[in-house]
């Protein structure tokens, strides 16, 4: 089976802790390079982040752990790279036509 290289999540998460925090929890787990975290949403009592996970097998298991254990939800997974390559998204005809 082909192993994740990237991982994109939709997260919703308490104030506390930050993202930085967060991003220092996923970073060192084993299988991953490189953690970026995007807040995109605040209310008064959570925030919804952009979760994106570059590395070399990521575990998709132990990533949504270490979120849940800082209070997290996964919305939703938006988007998986796997295999020997990091293949990159193709532009077509539909993406144009979102565009206009």
């Amino acid at each position: 089976m082909g192993k994740v290289r990237i991982l994109v999540l939709d997260v919703m998460k308490p104030h506390q802790p930050d993202i930085l925090f967060l991003s220092k929890e996923l970073s060192d787990l084993s299988g991953i390079d490189g953690c970026d975290i995007v807040v995109y949403e605040i209310d008064s009592k959570v925030e919804n982040v952009k979760v994106t996970l570059e590395g070399k097998n990521i575990d998709f298991e132990k990533a949504k752990k270490a979120i849940e254990s800082v209070g997290a939800t996964i919305h939703s997974i938006d988007k998986v790279t796997s295999g020997l390559t990091i293949v990159k998204e193709a532009f077509t005809h539909q993406d144009a036509a979102s565009m206009q």
